[in-house]
């Protein structure tokens, strides 16, 4: 939970960061960050006048300050910005290329999305799963085992499984375990689908 003292809190560190950076020479290259008119009007009058030039460097500090905390603000986005990407590629990559087929799988058993292993197990291009019923690549005895199982998830189980074969739309007769979950939001399904060892199910 956030205190209210949170914010106050990490304005103040940036400020120390930005003075120590400052007075270290160590400031992040600036991106040029765009000075009004007003402030460098008043900085000219101020920097004019003798009895107001303290003022005047005062704001120039100021200034400075403020241009060094907008510089190390984008210095922490870039940042945040390329670590998102690496995990988000991380976690692409476990799910592309996870050895079981993974399904995200509408309410009607329509395929949203697949990876590799999903794909290769029916038999078909990756392109191809988007919108086909994931029923149609079974075997036609295994399709009212499978349809019990959604129509369980859809009247409010959270996880479930069973056993199936494929052989739908002319794919290899394989003997599949399926375990199914419901996504965050209720409105679609994650399935995991792997090959049962052949010594187990003959």
């Amino acid at each position: 939970m956030v205190t209210p003292t949170t914010e106050p809190n990490q304005f103040s560190k940036l400020r120390d960061n930005a003075e120590a950076r400052l007075k270290e020479g160590s400031a992040p290259p600036t991106k040029g960050w765009p000075t009004g008119m007003s402030a460098l009007t008043l900085l000219y009058k101020l920097s004019s006048d003798p009895t107001s030039a303290t003022d005047a460097l005062k704001l120039l500090h100021e200034l400075q300050v403020h241009q060094v905390e907008l510089d190390l603000q984008y210095e922490q986005m870039e940042t945040t910005q390329r670590e998102l990407a690496e995990e988000l590629a991380r976690y692409k990559g476990l799910y592309e290329f996870a050895p079981a087929g993974y399904f995200c799988v509408g309410h009607q058993g329509d395929i949203i999305e697949g990876n590799l292993a999903g794909a290769t197990l029916f038999g078909i291009g990756q392109d191809e799963l988007y919108g086909r019923r994931i029923d149609s690549f079974l075997a036609p005895d295994s399709r009212p085992v499978f349809l019990d199982m959604l129509q369980r998830l859809r009247d409010g189980g959270s996880r479930d499984g069973c056993e199936v074969q494929t052989g739908g739309d002319g794919n290899v007769s394989r003997h599949i375990h399926v375990v199914a979950s419901v996504i965050p939001g209720g409105k679609s399904f994650l399935m995991v689908f792997g090959e049962c060892d052949r010594s187990q199910t003959a």
